[in-house]
């Protein structure tokens, strides 16, 4: 993935990257073509899989993907029911495929309340796949931001009452380190499908500087060629996480 300038990366090109993905639009693109809500998810886990062996083709390191929100439980139960089965589809036919590719699964979010059979499921994937180091492939699954950052202050609570930790070493590391996401670096891009343009509960510390990128197209529309367009745009921003870029260089007035 290299320009014709010795060195210089391709606009494309993911290498290193941590790139986030809101998949959404799954039940507009089935709507939109008379289809019931499953055939927009069936679509959206093909779209998965074209965004995973895209993400590892073009050296982006770390893919966190927004599949099932904490919220979403709030959906119709035969809706709630599809989803399960899709993801169970999902780790039986592709986790072989994953390993063989060098993925690592993981998986972010509340595991109390699901069922045993997913869990199992979930924990075979992550045991699997424990040794890959090409891709990570982190899945937010039954997932909230708000939630985990309470989570993360509870912990942080109990380590001061048991006398683990003083408040004054609190910091944002510390923090951090209690975080689902900990071991892996801040996103540097999170990519949002369908138009719509919030974070819904995503990764809220962690994208505290990621750039943003909303693009018009229903998840299961989106393919190697949107996510090349979406780090573009990435590579074409200039991030200053907070500081000043550098100073425009000075035009000198001709002597002519």
């Amino acid at each position: 993935m290299i320009d014709g300038v010795a060195g210089m990366k391709h606009p494309a090109d993911g290498a290193g990257l941590h790139v986030g993905i809101i998949m959404d639009g799954n039940g507009r693109w089935a709507a939109a073509r008379g289809l019931p809500r499953f055939e927009g998810h069936r679509r959206g886990v093909e779209a998965l899989r074209r965004t995973v062996r895209a993400a590892n083709e073009l050296g982006v390191r770390y893919l966190t993907v927004y599949s099932f929100s904490s919220e979403n439980w709030a959906r119709p139960p035969q809706e709630i029911a599809d989803l399960m089965g899709l993801l169970k589809l999902f780790i039986r036919s592709d986790l072989h495929t994953l390993e063989e590719a060098g993925v690592r699964v993981r998986i972010i979010g509340e595991r109390d309340n699901l069922k045993p059979e997913i869990v199992a499921l979930l924990e075979e994937a992550e045991n699997r796949t424990r040794r890959n180091t090409k891709l990570d492939l982190i899945v937010a699954f039954n997932y909230g931001a708000r939630q985990e950052i309470v989570e993360a202050a509870r912990a942080l609570a109990r380590d001061v009452a048991a006398g683990r930790l003083n408040p004054e070493d609190i910091d944002e590391a510390a923090f951090a380190a209690r975080l689902c996401t900990a071991g892996a670096p801040d996103p540097d891009l999170i990519i949002r499908t369908s138009g719509e343009m919030r974070l819904s509960n995503f990764l809220m510390w962690q994208a505290a500087y990621s750039e943003l990128v909303f693009l018009p197209v229903f998840w299961p529309d989106f393919d190697r060629a949107a996510f090349e367009q979406a780090i573009v745009s990435f590579r074409s921003r200039e991030r200053r996480f907070g500081g000043v870029g550098p100073a425009p260089v000075a035009k000198v007035a001709s002597a002519s």
